[in-house]
């Protein structure tokens, strides 16, 4: 039979309790989401601010509409690119001191954008061979591996934020035949793990080895900075120091898209040269004017001190409770199980406590690293964090059920 492997291969997904499955919601109202018509307060948005939910920000898309119509008609560069992208990019290229910005329908679209368009674009297809190296941690989105599996780069992974491991790696690489071209690749804050690379070690080899550093700001951007401009504002990065930032609009940020930043020459060198931008139908303008409208909103700090308070209250809860939570100073909290069927059962738990967490497990994280990915927010109250912890500690894992495959 012709792709029979897709029934085995998901059958042998259900055995192994790792089989996905979504689930619908039905409302979302501020911390709660209603599920198969129960509420439950959601500890697994990444709408670490609240913004998704903000009357401005929400009353900016309804008027972006207005102004502009639901979709954007075409690609950027037929008629799809209007005076508020151009207004979004240059807000943020200015906040980020970055000669120019460039709007992407997601962040896995510019992460491939930027593996593809620097190592493959320069090159025909008669003549394609390998025409650089990237150096990713081992943690990185699956996005920006793909894209530089999909590129003429090679790829090459360092163990996760071990500087010492890199920087072994570049002087083995220095001492053969070295590519001329060399892309380190981090992320500001790691999505499954919450903690943060060592931003300033990575500046410090990527400088000493004639490397482009670039840092997918994803979960950080929003987030970090005293105006909420992620990892550039935060460490104070200059275009030479990090000469490419990927930032997301629907984390934090609270709307969708994302953007790429750096050098005149590189964002126009992508304008020509990234398929995922060049042939894509461009972010609707409404999009862009509601983000604008969210990015200002969020120069105000109190969501971020808000966010800051929930997160030290988890940790200082979940620590007296002795869970085996991972040292994360950031919105994201890995609480780690070690086995797939135990993750589900626990959710599952959780679930008729009226807590919505869910089960992380292989693929994504590797087997043995199963875990809850815990993602805290502004719109949690002391009680939420409070009533939380309390179900997790009573939360203990259980043997796992056949029917135990949703999360």
């Amino acid at each position: 039979m012709p792709f029979d492997f897709i029934s085995a291969n998901l059958a042998q997904r259900a055995q192994q309790n790792i089989l996905r499955q979504r689930r619908c919601f039905e409302n979302r109202q501020g911390a709660l989401v209603k599920i198969d018509g129960q509420y439950m307060l959601n500890f697994c948005s990444n709408d670490y601010l609240g913004l998704g939910q903000s009357a401005a920000v929400m009353q900016a898309w309804v008027d972006g509409i207005c102004l502009y119509g639901a979709g954007s008609g075409a690609s950027p560069l037929v008629s799809g690119y209007q005076h508020v992208h151009a207004e979004l990019e240059s807000y943020i290229a200015t906040h980020l001191q970055r000669d120019k910005v460039l709007l992407f329908s997601s962040g896995f679209a510019a992460n491939q954008a930027i593996c593809q368009a620097l190592f493959t674009a320069n090159k025909t297809r008669a003549t394609r061979q390998s025409s650089g190296l990237i150096l990713a941690d081992k943690l990185m989105h699956a996005s920006f591996i793909d894209g530089a599996l999909a590129s003429d780069a090679v790829l090459k992974r360092f163990t996760h934020n071990n500087m010492q491991a890199l920087q072994a790696q570049l002087q083995v690489i220095h001492g053969a035949n070295p590519p001329k071209d060399i892309l380190i690749a981090s992320e500001s804050v790691f999505s499954m793990d919450g903690d943060q690379c060592p931003v300033r070690a990575l500046v410090g080899i990527a400088k000493t080895n004639h490397s482009w550093l670039m840092i997918d700001d994803a979960h950080g951007f929003g987030v970090l900075g005293e105006q909420g401009f992620g990892v550039v504002e935060a460490h104070q990065l200059s275009q030479d120091e990090l000469p490419i930032v990927m930032g997301t609009f629907g984390k934090a940020i609270g709307t969708a898209g994302a953007f790429v930043a750096g050098s005149t020459e590189l964002i126009d060198y992508l304008v020509n040269f990234a398929r995922h931008y060049i042939y894509s139908t461009a972010m609707p303008a409404a999009q862009a004017h509601a983000t604008l409208c969210s990015l200002k909103e969020n120069i105000d700090p109190s969501r971020r001190t808000v966010l800051r308070q929930r997160i030290a209250q988890f940790k200082s809860l979940a620590m007296a409770a002795k869970l085996p939570v991972l040292a994360s100073d950031t919105a994201i909290q890995p609480l780690l199980v070690g086995d797939a069927g135990q993750a589900l059962a626990m959710s599952r738990k959780l679930e008729k406590l009226g807590i919505w967490v869910s089960a992380i497990r292989s693929p994504t994280v590797p087997v043995g690293s199963e875990r809850l990915r815990i993602t805290l927010s502004a719109l949690h109250k002391e009680s939420d964090i409070e009533a939380l912890v309390q179900a997790l500690s009573l939360c203990k894992p259980v043997q796992p059920s056949s029917d135990l495959s949703h999360a």
